[in-house]
């Protein structure tokens, strides 16, 4: 119960609009300390992507922390949801 208020707390104070994926099914992107970016899905999940650019594997429950110093736990891994995001225009 704790975790799910953290999180919802997290999400609510940072307010950045969704890029490099579709904003239809983002509901936003967050900017990472370590370069990553998470992205939060409209059904609540998130997918990482590394400083790369690349959909990465975080464990559920994962504690992370973003540029601005607020604190975000890890809700699902939706890895393949956010790399055909990432890749939707580079497959054919």
């Amino acid at each position: 119960m704790i975790k799910k208020a953290l999180t919802i707390i997290a999400i609510s104070a940072v307010s950045i609009s969704a890029f490099a994926a579709d904003a239809a099914l983002v509901e936003k992107s967050i900017p990472l300390k370590d370069g990553a970016t998470v992205y939060i899905f409209k059904d609540g999940k998130m997918g990482m992507e590394d400083k790369l650019g690349r959909a990465t594997h975080m464990q559920p429950g994962h504690v992370m922390e973003t540029t601005d110093g607020q604190k975000i736990i890890m809700n699902g891994n939706e890895i393949w949801r956010l790399d055909a995001l990432l890749h939707k225009d580079h497959r054919g």
